[in-house]
């Protein structure tokens, strides 16, 4: 046994970029709006990345970590970095207004254009923007904020470990209009140059350690990406070493030949796949370190260190200072700092840790790894303090089922969509290519002061009451002058539509200050599943009721579905998500059946996150998407056959489930394909989706307004898939983030289409 002759590595992959108070976002979207200029915008980031080192470095933590700070997210970054960004988008580049005309299709300068295609992050909430790749690219060092911000932090004395979004995963995430007739892995070697020169500039900056982010090796990759790993980092590799960096997954199918890479260590996610552990550490090349990614950078419950420190204790025996300690993945993925919540039930406060008091568990891990007998104590009070959780924290007794026992039957429709759809079609009476939105529709400052007031208690609850009605009502009375045909009630109530759920039903805690970041100035509040799931009264029904009152057209009762409501929340980890899922689904049913009872004809259960939470290995995708059809089904399942199922999806590949949306069996599902111009309906060529379908013809995550033409083409170009009698047209998205001018013209322009349309389509029935 060796000797122990230092502490293990402390580090983070990342940190959240975007403040506790928001401060990155207010500060964006000012400057979007011209409230401030680019020098007062970069001296918020500037303010902000300083007091993350800070809180990295006093709470102990060996490196910390540089480049993870983003105005829009870190694939744009890398993009900017490569000097790879479209050519409509060019114009003053590498001004910062180039990256904001990329993410948004708009900034304070430059022309309006279309913004690049926006997805998921792998299988979280986060959004990147899609890079493009065609033929002829070339790449070169053209963005230098990486390396500005890197001497910021060593001016500050700190010891940083720059991170760079690795090349492979770099060329995997992004597209090209047609991969059939080239191989993307032909730019492969000019791509690989320009790495060349960025770790060369990283190397001159005196960095001792650069991690290299490769999730996608966590992926079912070819064989082809598999073998272009080993050339790639042997052509890449300079006298800085490389930490490779994987997480979200297991990589212990590609082990055996990852070992043989030319980098200096590898990290690992043990928080979600721990049974990699033993054979890496078995195998792990003699002159590598090995960073074991302990600490939960996905969900805000303590850690247990004191399994920690037993299951690692033994191998820093072994490998001393070559084991590092740090966070599964980025912490971006959970709220900032716990300190700033005031109002969770203390019972339910001591069970968490945000961004950074897992900056303090790491460290504190690290420590007590060593063997000093004051920080193993340590570890193992601060983990009494919070095991047992779900006994404490649950508010009723135990009610938790596999529901194995729901069968088919309990969750089909009655009919077969071909029987229900003439129902419907009698029902409602709605045209040819029938026009509606999402859901929601412009939050106006006036809006939020409202829920705010009645939040605070400064307005009483019918003053509340009335506000909302006259928004509902102005709503509604805009939507049948554009001419609509399927109505919202425009979802003013509603801060978030998760938050707005979990906030009425039994079994979650919400946060005041929770935010987390999903793309750019956007962001969420995550709910914290503590307890069983029930409903307890009505959620939506008295809102829709109302606006249903106001017009003979049908308006849409809109709810969020099992899955979204879960994938979008902290679960707990004593339950399986399968069961979690069938609890909400069986209250979500429940308020079908009141909605319908009040005579709501059409109802959307949005599933927006139903591909996020398919798991990463094909092997394990089966068995996910089965319990999450039924729990959709479920929900759906007290649905009359006259009752129209809408489900809304958006930004994530489709592709690869296309039987599950079919299995659904929503009568109409509405999906994001704007940004991509149309080509997520390629999958429709290999196979025949049998319901109804309205692919969004326009983005509602830019301002610039669509011309009828622009969604004219749009639509024509998707009956090439789906026969026009079952296309419907809508924006890609909720409306909440516009406003109401550029709102009300697109819609009209929408309507304006469809109207073409219909006159040139007069023989369809």
């Amino acid at each position: 046994m060796n000797s122990k002759i230092s502490l293990p590595n402390s580090h983070i992959l990342g940190y959240p970029r975007i403040g506790a108070q928001r401060e990155l976002k207010w500060a964006l979207e000012q400057y979007w709006r011209g409230d401030i200029d680019q020098h007062q915008l970069k001296k918020v980031g500037s303010d902000l990345r300083h007091q993350h080192w800070q809180d990295q470095k006093e709470a102990g933590l060996s490196f910390v970590t540089v480049g993870d700070f983003a105005w829009y997210d870190q694939v744009l970054n890398t993009s900017m970095l490569l000097g790879h960004i479209p050519a409509r988008h060019q114009h003053g580049f590498p001004d910062l207004d180039a990256l904001f005309r990329v993410a948004r299709g708009q900034a304070p300068s430059g022309c309006s254009c279309a913004a690049a295609d926006m997805t998921k992050w792998f299988n979280t909430n986060y959004h990147y923007i899609v890079p493009e790749f065609s033929e002829d690219d070339r790449f070169t060092v053209a963005w230098t904020q990486l390396f500005e911000e890197i001497v910021e932090a060593q001016k500050a004395d700190h010891k940083v470990k720059p991170v760079l979004l690795g090349p492979l995963s770099y060329l995997w995430l992004g597209k090209s209009d047609d991969d059939t007739a080239w191989n993307r892995l032909s730019l492969l070697p000019r791509l690989q140059a320009a790495y060349q020169s960025v770790l060369q500039r990283l190397a001159d900056l005196d960095i001792e350690w650069v991690q290299i982010d490769e999730p996608i090796l966590v992926l079912d990759l070819p064989e082809e990406w598999q073998r272009a790993f080993k050339l790639t980092y042997q052509v890449i590799k300079n006298k800085s070493k490389v930490l490779l960096t994987t997480y979200f997954e297991s990589i212990e199918t590609y082990w055996p030949w990852i070992q043989s890479l030319n980098v200096d260590g590898i990290h690992i996610d043990v928080s979600v796949a721990p049974q990699q552990l033993d054979p890496i550490i078995d195998d792990l090349p003699d002159n590598w370190v090995l960073s074991i990614g302990a600490i939960n950078g996905r969900n805000v419950w303590r850690a247990d260190l004191a399994h920690w420190l037993e299951r690692l204790q033994p191998i820093y025996e072994h490998l001393n200072e070559r084991l590092w300690i740090g966070s599964s993945c980025s912490l971006l993925h959970v709220p900032v700092d716990l300190k700033v919540e005031s109002e969770l039930p203390d019972n339910v406060r001591t069970r968490f840790a945000f961004a950074h008091q897992k900056l303090s568990e790491i460290s504190l891990l690290a420590k007590g790894i060593q063997g000093d007998t004051v920080n193993i104590q340590r570890c193992y009070e601060y983990t009494l303090t919070s095991n047992n959780w779900s006994e404490s924290v649950s508010s009723v007794a135990s009610r938790v089922t596999t529901f194995t026992h729901i069968t088919d039957t309990d969750v089909d429709r009655s009919l077969p969509f071909i029987d229900r759809a003439q129902l419907q079609k009698n029902a409602l009476g709605l045209p040819l290519l029938p026009t509606t939105t999402i859901g929601s529709f412009p939050q106006t400052e006036q809006l939020r002061q409202w829920r705010k007031a009645w939040r605070l208690g400064d307005i009483t609850e019918s003053a509340y009451v009335e506000h909302m009605k006259e928004y509902i009502a102005d709503t509604i009375s805009r939507q049948e002058q554009i001419g609509l045909d399927v109505l919202v009630h425009g979802e003013p109530e509603r801060n978030d539509m998760v938050e707005y759920f979990t906030s009425a039903l039994d079994g979650f805690v919400n946060t005041q200050l929770g935010w987390v970041q999903s793309y750019g100035s956007r962001c969420v509040k995550p709910a914290i599943v503590v307890a069983d799931i029930h409903r307890s009264q009505p959620i939506t029904v008295e809102w829709t009721r109302y606006a249903q009152s106001l017009t003979h057209k049908p308006v849409k009762g809109m709810l969020t579905g099992p899955t979204t409501i879960l994938a979008w929340t902290f679960p707990r980890e004593d339950v399986s998500k399968e069961v979690m899922a069938h609890q909400i689904a069986i209250a979500l049913k429940e308020e079908v059946a009141d909605l319908q009872q009040s005579g709501i004809r059409v109802i959307q259960i949005d599933e927006p996150a139903i591909r996020e939470l398919l798991p990463l290995k094909q092997d394990q995708q089966a068995a996910y998407l089965n319990w999450a059809v039924k729990a959709f089904k479920l929900s759906a399942s007290s649905a009359k056959p006259e009752t129209q199922i809408h489900t809304h999806m958006c930004y994530s590949e489709f592709n690869d489930i296309f039987s599950s949306v079919a299995a659904l069996d929503a009568d109409v599902i509405t999906i994001e394909t704007s940004r991509s111009a149309m080509s997520l309906l390629r999958g429709f060529e290999d196979f025949s989706y049998p319901n109804a379908i309205g692919p969004g013809v326009y983005d509602i995550h830019s301002p610039n307004v669509p011309t009828v033409n622009e969604i004219k083409t749009l639509v024509e170009k998707a009956t090439q898939w789906i026969p026009i009698e079952r296309l419907w047209i809508n924006p890609d998205c909720g409306l909440k983030t516009r406003q109401w001018t550029e709102t009300e013209l697109a819609l009209t322009n929408m309507v304006k289409a469809a109207e073409v349309l219909r006159t040139e389509n007069q023989s369809v029935d």
